[in-house]
């Protein structure tokens, strides 16, 4: 499948991107500084110098034969912009619509609830540490989930973490509206593990299930 991705640079998009190739994809990359993708990666893609706050920078890196956009942004609570997430979608939709891409597969956050969540004291834990101590995240993630929910018409399926850990890939775990709390977890590599699986699976069409261990 020829994919996009975004956020090639962090620990996510790194494993999205390496599981990526080795599932034998065509992957194109938009970061700001080609030099952080490892040459022996980077000869096997294509690498596109922009910014996904950038307009046509994210139209270049999204040609009309894409069919898949992978989102693995991440965000630092110091020095990211504000609505980084939410502002890079937005480029991102604006390109989808316009050259007919319809698959969208993201990550999101798990302090973020969902109406099929069951909320226990252990999920409003996670919210409240994350208003109190994550706020910028929490509250970028929050405004990119709500204009999610108003694309209908993309086909965007994703997952929540809770604590994304470095780690070896297991391939097993939990995915769905289940009982979470702060003690949560799932490595980096499980999480891209999932995207991945989730490029052709319809099955959380236009949802955001928690993904843990």
């Amino acid at each position: 499948m020829k994919l996009t991705l975004f956020g090639a640079t962090g620990d996510l998009g790194n494993e999205c991107l390496s599981q990526g190739l080795i599932a034998g994809h065509d992957i194109t990359v938009l970061v700001r500084n080609p030099d952080k993708i490892s040459p022996d990666i980077a000869e096997r893609v294509t690498v596109v110098q922009g910014d996904g706050l950038v307009r046509e920078d994210v139209s270049i890196a999204l040609p009309a034969e894409t069919e898949a956009v992978l989102f693995a942004v991440g965000i630092d609570e110091k020095t990211s912009p504000k609505n980084l997430c939410t502002d890079v979608t937005q480029n991102i939709l604006s390109v989808m619509r316009e050259r007919g891409i319809s698959r969208l597969v993201w990550c999101g956050g798990g302090s973020n609830f969902r109406p099929e969540d069951e909320i226990t004291l252990g999920a409003r834990f996670v919210r409240w540490y994350a208003n109190r101590f994550l706020s910028h995240r929490h509250t970028d993630k929050e405004h990119q989930l709500h204009l999610l929910d108003n694309s209908l018409d993309i086909d965007w399926v994703g997952i929540r973490p809770l604590q994304m850990k470095k780690g070896t890939r297991r391939g097993t775990y939990r995915i769905g509206f289940l009982r979470f709390s702060g003690l949560s977890s799932i490595s980096f590599a499980d999480c891209a593990h999932a995207m991945l699986q989730m490029l052709d699976n319809d099955k959380w069409l236009r949802k955001a299930p928690i993904i843990q261990y």
